[in-house]
């Protein structure tokens, strides 16, 4: 006998998008706005375009860095674009002066005194005060992490007075301790609000596993939470290093005058020296240049940190 054949099964077609809105609605959809922009945003005038924004973006850096290889003389008569027709005008002769400027040079190292500490103790309070006000059960909690998002929005120039009166009554005025003292207390809101935030996203479950193999609170967090909290803390120390290592409100009140950081000691060579420009360039190039090292140097964990808050 003949078995019995078994009935094939058609197979099922591939329906796209288009199709099924076709069959519902009666006609063909196109893709939708944000497929449209999303396609064209991978096109390659897009790209083109970026990478003009980036070149406008750094022109002036690149000005900067061609006038400080110029002599003055070349400066005073021609723009700085002369140099991709006569590059033989490119000489090291501005940064040799800077070099036996001694005051410049000193300011560099005041700047750095000032900024390394400032940014240290802003991460290590900050991640501690961080992680005390997100997993930590202590009285009044909930009402002094508000009052220190309410201190975000006070400006530094209200404290100005009533901190170079306290600093002049103890000793601090115009010191590279006093300068360190006002941009950690002022660094410090916006850490705590930053690394609270972050280490409050930490599933509770690591942490209690954690305290269940005997690990306490320090080494709970040195361990499981500063690992974790790398990115968060790489993109705070970057943005406090740029504020102060830029900064030039409060080195010009609360700084030594005699040893200034490099943005007073160049306002000071502008003020005293109009055309002192063959050491003017090519220091306000090396106080640019050094951000961008750091930058440049995290920027991982600083575009990581960012994109941190917006995947959780």
């Amino acid at each position: 006998m003949t078995p019995p054949r078994t009935p094939m099964t058609p197979p099922v077609p591939v329906v796209d998008g288009a199709a099924v809105a076709a069959g519902r609605g009666g006609r063909v959809r196109g893709p939708s706005v944000a497929g449209r922009l999303a396609a064209r945003a991978g096109g390659g005038a897009v790209r083109v375009f970026l990478v003009l924004v980036a070149l406008f973006w750094l022109m002036p850096s690149v000005g900067l860095l061609v006038s400080s290889l110029r002599s003055p003389a070349q400066i005073a008569a021609s723009g700085w674009w002369e140099v991709f027709a006569r590059p033989a005008q490119l000489t090291f002769d501005n940064y040799s002066q800077l070099l036996s400027n001694g005051k410049v040079m000193g300011s560099l190292v005041t700047t750095a005194a000032i900024t390394v500490p400032s940014t240290v103790l802003v991460v290590v309070i900050g991640s501690l005060a961080g992680y005390a006000f997100a997993w930590l059960e202590f009285p009044g909690r909930d009402t002094w992490f508000m009052v220190v998002v309410g201190l975000l929005v006070v400006p530094v120039q209200v404290a100005l007075i009533p901190v170079a009166r306290l600093f002049g009554a103890v000793g601090l005025f115009e010191t590279t301790a006093g300068v360190v003292l006002f941009h950690t207390a002022f660094g410090l809101p916006f850490a705590v609000f930053l690394l609270r935030n972050f280490f409050a996203e930490i599933p509770r479950e690591l942490l209690e596993a954690a305290r269940l193999d005997g690990a306490g609170e320090l080494r709970l967090f040195a361990r499981v939470v500063l690992p974790l909290g790398g990115p968060a803390i790489a993109s705070l120390g970057i943005f406090q290093f740029l504020w102060v290592w830029n900064d030039m409100l409060i080195a010009l009140i609360f700084a030594d005058s005699g040893h200034p950081p490099i943005t007073v000691a160049l306002q000071q060579e502008v003020r005293q020296f109009g055309n002192n420009i063959d050491v003017l360039a090519p220091g306000a190039f090396l106080s640019m240049v050094v951000p961008l090292i750091v930058f440049f140097a995290f920027q991982r964990q600083f575009v990581s940190g960012v994109m941190a808050g917006a995947v959780k």
